[in-house]
C-alpha cells in the first residue's frame, strides 16, 4: 500500500548521541526486514497491514525542510532512523535527493543509513555537502541468509559494491552490522568476513548493534529460524532471557577483529 501524505515537520530533533536532527522522508519500509524494530511506527499511522508492505511518501518534505533550515541550529542531521531514505519507492519519488540538496552549501553535518545501492544515484549531490557520510547496514555476506532476513534490501554485493563506489570517489563511508544475528553475524569467522569486506570496499570504521528482542520483531524472526533453522530456537531463546554472555562475547569478537584488521569499530549495545 502506498499512501502521499503530507508533512507539517520534517527536522526533528534527536535523543541518538551525536544526532541532533533526524529527517525521515517516508513511513513504513519495503525492505521488510524481519528484525526491523521501525513496525511501531504502524500505529501512529493508521496502518494494520504487516510491516514491509506499506509506505507513506512525505511528498511536501522538500519544501518544508527548505522552510525549517531558515531557523535551524547546525549540527548533525541523520537520514534516516526509522526508514530507509533509499528504499525502493526513492527511485520514483526522489524525496531524498531533493532533501539532500537542501543542505548542499551548508554547514550541517549530514550521515545517511542505508540497505540500497540506489544512493550511488545521488553520489553528484552527496559531493556538493562539505560534511557528509554513508552508512550501509549490513547483517550477512551470504546472499541467501540475507534475502530470508531483509527480501527487500539490495543483495550484499550491491550494497559493498555502492559503498565502494562512494569511497572511491571520496565520501566517507562506514559500515553497520546491525544487527550482529546471534549464530550468524557474531561468530569468529561471520564477522572476520564482514570487516574484511567493509575494509575492501574502503569504510573508514565499524559499527556493531545486536540484535533486540523487542515482540513483533522476534515473532517475525522466531517465524523464520523456525522454518528454516529449528536448531537455533533455542539457542535465541536463551540470548533472550540472559543477553549478557552473548553481548559480551560479541564485545571481545569485535575487539580482536579491530586488532586484526586495523579498522576502527565500536559497540552501540
Amino acid at each position: 500500500m502506498l499512501r502521499e501524505t503530507q508533512a507539517r515537520s520534517i527536522l526533528n530533533k534527536s535523543a541518538i548521541p551525536g544526532i541532533d536532527y533526524t529527517i525521515n522522508p517516508y513511513v513504513g519500509c519495503r525492505h521488510a526486514c524481519l528484525y526491523c524494530y521501525a513496525d511501531f511506527m504502524g500505529r501512529f499511522t493508521g496502518h494494520r497491514e504487516p510491516w514491509g508492505t506499506f509506505v507513506d511518501a512525505k511528498i511536501n518534505a522538500p519544501e518544508v525542510l527548505a522552510r525549517q533550515l531558515r531557523r535551524t541550529q547546525l549540527g548533525c542531521v541523520s537520514l534516516s532512523t526509522v526508514t530507509d531514505p533509499y528504499q525502493p519507492i526513492e527511485a520514483r519519488y526522489r524525496l531524498t535527493r531533493r532533501l539532500l540538496e537542501q543542505f548542499a552549501g551548508t554547514d550541517f553535518q549530514v550521515s545517511v543509513l542505508t540497505k540500497s545501492s540506489l544512493v550511488v544515484r545521488d553520489l553528484d549531490v552527496l559531493q556538493q555537502i562539505s560534511r557528509v557520510e554513508v552508512g550501509f547496514s549490513l547483517t550477512a555476506l551470504d546472499p541467501a541468509i540475507a534475502r530470508q532476513f531483509e527480501p527487500g534490501a539490495s543483495s550484499p554485493t550491491q550494497r559493498l559494491k555502492a559503498m565502494r563506489d562512494l569511497s572511491e570517489a571520496g565520501i566517507s563511508t562506514w559500515l553497520f552490522i546491525a544487527p550482529a544475528l546471534p549464530y550468524f553475524a557474531d561468530t569468529d569467522q561471520t564477522l572476520g568476513a564482514l570487516f574484511i569486506a567493509a575494509k575492501r570496499a574502503g569504510a573508514r570504521s565499524v559499527l556493531v548493534d545486536g540484535f533486540q528482542f523487542y515482540p513483533k520483531p522476534w515473532s517475525r524472526v522466531r517465524a523464520l529460524l523456525k522454518s528454516k533453522y529449528a536448531k537455533l530456537v533455542p539457542l535465541y531463546e536463551e540470548v533472550r532471557r540472559n543477553p549478557t554472555p552473548f553481548r559480551l562475547s560479541l564485545r571481545q569478537c569485535v575487539e580482536a577483529k579491530v586488532s586484526t584488521h586495523g579498522l576502527p569499530a565500536r559497540c552501540v549495545f
